[in-house]
């Protein structure tokens, strides 16, 4: 049997707050709500299960998430029309611009719950040939 992800926790303060800031800036859904629970499906099938949590209980955690040229601009220029801060490196020493890291696109912002997203066109070390 292959291994695979299915889905991962994330704490948030409100969990419908954070999902629709998560799914708003990709263009994603939020595809079911139970319990504490609000789901965003990515196109691989893994889920982003936001939980509302109590907010000394959120350990702040990073995401990196692969998305293509058109994606990436499009979430890009949400960032930059909603005044969302966002950098070009991981320490947060190079604010107001992306990088330009193997030949693509990358760009690190926090969401609503203190998690550090960030958003990369292509995989650290590149593509595999």
């Amino acid at each position: 049997m292959s291994v695979e992800l299915n889905h991962t926790i994330v704490h948030a303060r409100d969990n419908r707050e954070s999902a629709e800031f998560f799914a708003n800036l990709l263009g994603l859904e939020i595809t079911a709500e139970w319990g504490p629970f609000s789901a965003v499906e990515l196109n691989n099938g893994v889920t982003l299960d936001f939980a509302t949590v109590p907010a000394d209980r959120i350990t702040p955690q990073h995401y990196a998430f692969l998305v293509s040229e058109e994606e990436f601009h499009a979430a890009y220029a949400l960032i930059r029309r909603r005044g969302i801060e966002h950098y070009a490196d991981p320490h947060r020493k190079q604010p107001g611009t992306i990088n330009h890291n193997d030949g693509g696109h990358g760009v690190y912002f926090m969401d609503p719950a203190g998690h550090a997203m960030e958003l990369i066109t292509v995989p650290y070390g590149g593509w595999a040939s």
